[in-house]
């Protein structure tokens, strides 16, 4: 079905609202134009927001077997030997002060967390609003819990800030401390200063042998902006937010609509 030569050696992909639709599934179509890909000698690797735990049932159903980058780049995970490479972790003392500091901007914030490892868990204080769906997490009574292990991330969430004034109170207020992303639909994220899906995605890129010369991102939320920054062509989905569009090479249609499919088709065909 696809003749022609594919200009790309690395192929990476956000999975919401990027790679999964809005039932949270891989239409057959998109599933076809990422093996075609790889059958041209391209490789494709995941990078996403969430943590590996609540990525492994989705590169299970895949089938996928290769590198992904998980936690906005702190897990570099290998999904065939079902490890972890590397994980970076959030200083907890350092979280806590640059949480205070965006407090006494905005007031009370409602907070969420990721443990590091491979089955670790996320921790929803009260207040927090948990997106409806089937991913697992704790809910916690006692705050202080939220700080009994590593972290890769805290989520930070206002009653009446939006996300993207939330993330820019926050991120000039402790820009210093810790990088403050916003992911999605009432998802800031706190991360350990200097991560990105950038630094994860070149660390999995270096151990295949591979350049940002050489890759095609796809992604639809800000958080994707250090990716493509870092890829030679990046893709914005038609359903991306307007400053993931600003820096895009090329905007696609949207994940409902095959939009990596769609890209992947024309390059295939040459």
């Amino acid at each position: 079905m696809f003749p022609g030569p594919f200009p790309y050696k690395l192929v990476a992909t956000d999975l919401d609202g990027t790679l999964l639709r809005s039932d949270d599934t891989v239409s057959a179509r998109t599933r076809e134009a990422l093996a075609a890909a790889t059958a041209a000698g391209a490789a494709h690797i995941v990078v996403t927001g969430r943590s590996v735990p609540w990525t492994r049932h989705i590169l299970d159903d895949l089938g996928y077997e290769g590198l992904a980058v998980c936690g906005q780049g702190a897990q570099v995970y290998h999904a065939g030997d079902k490890r972890l490479l590397t994980s970076v972790t959030l200083d907890r003392q350092l979280a806590g002060l640059a949480l205070a500091k965006i407090e006494a901007e905005t007031g009370p914030l409602a907070l969420a967390a990721s443990r590091d490892g491979l089955d670790g868990e996320v921790l929803v204080g009260v207040g927090y609003r948990v997106q409806e769906g089937p991913l697992p997490y704790v809910a916690l009574d006692d705050p202080s819990d939220l700080w009994s292990a590593p972290l890769n991330k805290v989520y930070i969430q206002h009653p009446d800030l939006d996300d993207d004034e939330l993330a820019r109170v926050a991120r000039q207020t402790v820009g210093s401390l810790v990088d403050v992303v916003m992911a999605g639909p009432g998802v800031v994220e706190l991360l350990p200063l200097g991560l990105s899906k950038a630094t994860g995605l070149s660390l999995a890129a270096r151990r295949l042998g591979l350049k940002a010369s050489e890759t095609i991102a796809f992604g639809d939320m800000p958080n994707d902006i250090p990716m493509f920054g870092w890829a030679a062509h990046g893709v914005a989905m038609a359903n991306a937010h307007d400053e993931l569009k600003a820096v895009a090479h090329e905007i696609t249609a949207s994940n409902d609509h095959d939009g990596i499919a769609v890209v992947l088709e024309q390059l295939l065909s040459g």
